[in-house]
């Protein structure tokens, strides 16, 4: 065991003496605050994982050189062990929240070579001597691959009848000649460092600012791909010149409104990635079909629906939703894809979701059959942040970048040829345009649709002055006394600990929020909790916003309404009829062929003055820009969200100024909500656009609520 002891001695200060005899320790206790955090976040990803791991085993090992340390007094002794029980505390209080970590602390769970590099570097940061053997640290001999999409098929999964039609047809793939096994990788400077940690901080920080763009070709000087009465734009040909130039990987960053779509389709023309499979939201199935139709004429689009019946095999596009998709990724596997889109690939962030790994074992499956290894793979979301940076997790994966635990060969090579560590301030610009040349193509409406009208959020403060809503500011106190109870009981348990008269400890007031959180999110909105209580607020305002949106439709024309709760739309429903307007309906539950109906009646009947809209229904892959007007009558619980929403009529073909109207419960938590959404937004600024923002909290909008009705129940708020 290697001795964590430091190489020189000093004389200093108590404290200073006591980390010169066991320096790991202010390491280990830096760290383990940072998995403790990322914990009540609930953003513990694959890094912090390993860091937990890590933690554990050096606890172990430091516990066990102090006891047998003869040259330390009974007193160093003892303090030295009660701060490791310190770590080990919050360990135990981490593994208790996450239990899937509780494995990780076994001592014989074999570790990674991640896991050992992470070891190595945080004992030579201590200044500890380590034997040659455990400084060089090689990566295991990788498997032989395997198919990964059978153990994700579910019990669902079906064969349409024409699938073996076109088996028969073509009974054999292409030969894949390109492809020689590789010989032995040679070792990197960089081998040794963990650096999915740094990616993602280069990203938080905005390090080297700058519009998260790979470098694009510039303009051609013909539009060789946009078929009769039509065009395409600037932005979306230099984009297409990358595919032509031989790109494959793409996070299509574009803001929500400026073609990705049509740019996705034309990009599979250029890269004859055909058959392409494209996984969209439900609601957008029928407008992807229509804009393949549209831009590629000469391909044949086929949706996917149910059990795949009606499925046209010898389709060159298949079009298929995330809810469906573990029914139809055996066979559509057995194709020979040649390309993939993801459409709003922000539904995959969860990596624990079956819809992520299914997306993610059918992109490894492609990669695999594809000849060279390069098939077109396209991420398309205007909003890929939504709370934290390791939302681009499941996206790098998916495009091949990363594996989640360490960068995948072609990235690794950039950041070695920076000639940088993570050691080095200089690495994390350097980092975050090797990450962008890998194809983040990120474009802001105001950079390249000038003649884009304007944007406006308009906030509507309304008063609940009725019996309802005085009931609601009861219940927001009675939520908040709740909270302050259990924060008092918490304080009162571990004694003073230092705190002023009137301090409030934030430790304990995340602590307690989070834990409301987690019972909030187990009850939904049943019993009396957050999401109980927004929801109550919303169904408050549905009149007011309803009447509001009734009265700008007579001056402005078209208006869509957006709300989250179905209850509240069918009060707006009822109102709009009951004033003579006509409306529209776009909820979740409507098929496909209803869903599209409706868009295209708001969008090409005058006598339709209302789109009433599901925010996560109608949220995405929507245009209805024939109206300027969005009533948001209830508030999401993501900047994303919102912006998405808005963004169904701020998009190409907007000829007028946007406005859109947030109504907004006066005196309530939802004051503080939007306040919360609108500092969210800095996020995406910071880390896509290279806009400097202040440091933004990775905080979900509801446990920042929730912290704030604590303080405000505390009186510091």
């Amino acid at each position: 065991m290697p001795t964590t002891a430091p190489a020189r001695q000093r004389k200093k200060s108590s404290s200073a003496r006591r980390d010169d005899e066991a320096p790991i320790i202010p390491i280990l206790a830096r760290k383990v605050r940072e998995i403790e955090a990322k914990a009540q976040r609930n953003k513990l990803g694959p890094t912090n994982r390993v860091k937990f791991q890590v933690i554990a085993f050096l606890v172990r090992e430091e516990r066990a050189r102090v006891k047998a340390d003869d040259a330390l007094s009974d007193a160093a002794r003892a303090e030295l062990l009660k701060r490791l029980d310190g770590v080990a505390t919050i360990l135990a209080k981490t593994a208790a929240r996450d239990t899937s970590l509780i494995q990780l602390l076994e001592a014989d769970h074999a570790t990674s070579p991640v896991a050992r590099r992470m070891r190595r570097d945080w004992l030579l940061e201590s200044g500890a001597e380590l034997p040659p053997e455990e400084l060089v640290i090689t990566d295991e001999k990788p498997a032989l691959p395997a198919t990964v999409v059978a153990p994700v098929v579910s019990e669902r999964a079906v064969t349409p009848p024409q699938i073996e039609a076109r088996r028969e047809a073509n009974p054999f793939l292409a030969p894949d000649l390109s492809r020689v096994p590789a010989g032995p990788t040679p070792r990197r400077r960089l081998d040794g460092w963990e650096l999915m940690g740094p990616l993602y901080k280069a990203f938080e920080l905005g390090a080297g600012g700058g519009a998260a763009t790979m470098p694009l070709p510039p303009v051609p000087e013909f539009d060789r791909l946009s078929p009769k009465g039509l065009e395409i734009m600037p932005h979306q040909s230099r984009f297409l010149e990358a595919v032509r130039a031989g790109h494959r990987e793409f996070l299509l960053a574009d803001e929500p409104g400026l073609g990705k779509t049509a740019e996705s389709v034309l990009a599979a023309s250029v890269a004859e990635a055909y058959p392409l499979v494209v996984v969209v939201p439900n609601v957008v199935k029928m407008n992807w079909a229509r804009e393949v139709e549209r831009w590629t004429p000469q391909r044949r689009a086929t949706v996917i629906n149910g059990d795949g019946q009606d499925v046209d095999a010898f389709a060159d596009v298949f079009i298929v939703n995330y809810e469906i998709l573990d029914r139809h990724i055996g066979w559509l596997a057995t194709l020979g894809l040649r390309g993939m889109v993801v459409d709003e690939a922000h539904f995959i962030k969860n990596l624990s979701s079956q819809r992520s790994q299914n997306v993610l074992a059918l992109s490894q499956s492609i990669r695999e059959s594809t000849p060279g290894g390069k098939p077109l793979l396209l991420a398309l979301t205007g909003t890929p942040l939504i709370n934290d940076v390791e939302d681009f997790d499941a996206i790098w994966r998916f495009l091949g970048w990363t594996n989640g635990e360490k960068p995948g060969p072609e990235l690794m090579e950039k950041l070695d040829a920076t000639g940088l560590t993570p050691a080095d301030k200089a690495f994390y610009p350097e980092a975050r345009e090797a990450v962008i040349s890998m194809g983040i193509v990120r474009r802001r409406k105001k950079d390249v649709a000038a003649d884009l009208p304007d944007k406006l959020i308009a906030d509507l403060p309304v008063q609940l002055d009725d019996e309802f809503g005085r009931s609601i500011r009861a219940a927001e106190r009675e939520l908040g006394e709740r909270l302050a109870a259990r924060y008092r009981r918490i304080i009162e348990a571990r004694g003073e600990r230092g705190l002023e008269a009137g301090e409030i400890d934030d430790d304990i007031v995340r602590l307690v929020a989070q834990g409301e959180l987690d019972e909030s999110k187990a009850a939904g909105t049943s019993g009396d909790n957050v999401f109980a209580m927004v929801r109550r607020i919303g169904q408050a305002k549905a009149l007011l916003a309803a009447d509001y949106a009734a009265q700008l439709q007579r001056s402005v024309g078209k208006v869509v309404f957006f709300a989250k709760h179905i209850d509240v739309m069918d009060q707006a429903e009822a109102h709009f009829a009951a004033a003579g307007i006509k409306a529209v309906s776009v909820r979740g539950e409507q098929t496909g062929a209803v869903r599209q109906a409706a868009i295209d009646a708001f969008n090409n009947d005058p006598e339709v003055g209302i789109a009433v809209c599901s925010l996560t229904a109608a949220g995405v892959g929507v245009n209805m820009q024939v109206s300027s007007n969005v009533v948001l009558a209830e508030l999401s619980w993501t900047a994303a969200e919102q912006t998405q929403a808005i963004d169904r009529v701020h998009r190409i073909g907007q000829d007028e100024p946007v406005t859109a109207w947030r109504i907004i419960a006066a005196h309530t938590i939802d004051t503080k909500i939007a306040e919360l959404i609108d500092r969210k937004q800095g996020l995406a600024g910071r880390a896509l656009d290279g806009e400097a923002f202040d440091e933004t909290s990775s905080d979900s909008v509801q446990l920042a609520a929730l912290m704030h009705l604590l303080r405000q129940a505390l009186g510091d708020d």
